[in-house]
């Protein structure tokens, strides 16, 4: 569906080159949620932009439904462009332009007759949820409604593919959901491939099927969302997970964590538990087995892409050489452990 090969893109700088992407190659399959993350400054925005040459690459190629997007120019290019729909974090609406006409103005562009705008625009309005907006501007919207009203505009030229840059980025958490809930209909609805660009986590993890992980202009790291979200690799993508995950710790257990152990100290560990591991009651078969307790500190269980995941953190309390026999028992059982770090007697950690 869309193959990048080998990108480059170089800024020109005030003394030197700037390298943005240094030779990025992602396959996008075909109705897919595909998913791109990475830290401000990574490329992530630039590489969807140069999807559909807003950017134009210095090097490397960008084919769609087989046709070269980085070989085109003027009308060739234009009429790729129609299919590949896009919005933007700051929604970029015309603003002496009602709801209607926003939505309009690309079908008017391409010639088309009234009757036929109208034909197309009212179904794409109900689609997006502002029927009842249809005449009003958008300092009279709400940003979650602005949103949709860029969504609708985007999809009036039918295109096969949506670009998503920072969509929700300007958005509440929970007009955030709204609109990941509208992208994901629209996937299902109208088959459309959508490739979205963000710096959090959770909107990968609610949405995409696939994501690359950016860091410096290179692919770091690329895989389903159980596998990247469950078994990271790279440290970029491991602390994007912590990001997610570390924000449930109790306040007081993130305050009283120490990274070096003590003779007084007791290890917190995360277990996490994916899959069919998901229902091995190893805390139950560790308290049973080894001098060791496990207090549970903080638990949650969820699910990525269908397949639970758990996630227990524990003080774990006994014997260092006890402690790491449980540790192993544990992995034996198939389940990644981490050590956070350690709390001393004195300062045990409260839930």
């Amino acid at each position: 569906m869309i193959e990048i090969q080998d990108l480059v893109k170089v800024f020109k700088g005030a003394g030197q080159p700037v390298p943005v992407l240094k030779g990025v190659s992602l396959s996008i399959r075909q109705g897919e949620i595909f998913g791109i993350i990475g830290r401000s400054g990574a490329g992530k925005s630039t590489l969807v932009r140069c999807i559909n040459l807003l950017e134009t690459p210095t090097s490397g190629r960008v084919t769609v439904h087989g046709r070269e997007i980085t070989a085109l120019t003027g009308a060739a290019l234009r009429e790729a462009r129609r299919d590949i729909g896009m919005i933007f974090q700051h929604f970029n609406l015309l603003s002496s332009r009602t709801v209607y006409d926003n939505v309009a103005f690309p079908l008017e562009l391409a010639g088309k007759s009234k009757a036929d705008i109208r034909a197309e625009i009212e179904p794409l309005l109900a689609l997006v949820g502002l029927t009842d907006k249809s005449g009003r501007y958008p300092a009279e919207l709400s940003g979650g409604q602005k949103q949709r009203v860029g969504i609708a505009r985007a999809l009036a030229s039918k295109p096969s593919v949506l670009l998503c840059d920072e969509a929700t980025s300007a958005l509440d958490p929970e007009t955030t959901q709204s609109i990941l809930a509208l992208l994901k209909d629209i996937n299902k609805t109208l088959g459309l491939t959508i490739v979205l660009i963000t710096h959090e986590m959770p909107v990968i993890k609610e949405i995409c099927d696939r994501v690359a992980v950016l860091d410096q202009g290179e692919v770091a790291e690329l895989g389903t969302i159980f596998d990247v979200f469950t078994a990271p690799t790279a440290e970029v993508t491991r602390s994007f997970v912590r990001d997610v995950i570390d924000r449930d710790l109790p306040p007081g257990l993130r305050n009283r964590l120490r990274a070096a152990p003590t003779a007084a100290s007791r290890p917190i560990i995360r277990i996490l538990f994916t899959g069919p591991s998901a229902n091995t009651p190893v805390i139950a078969e560790v308290v049973r087995q080894f001098d060791v307790l496990l207090n549970i500190l903080q638990a949650n269980v969820d699910a990525i892409q269908g397949s639970p995941y758990g996630n227990i953190v524990v003080e774990a309390i006994g014997a260092p050489a006890d402690v790491a026999a449980a540790l192993d028992y544990i992995h034996a059982k198939h389940l990644k452990t981490e050590v956070l770090g350690h709390v001393a007697d004195d300062d045990r950690a409260v839930a």
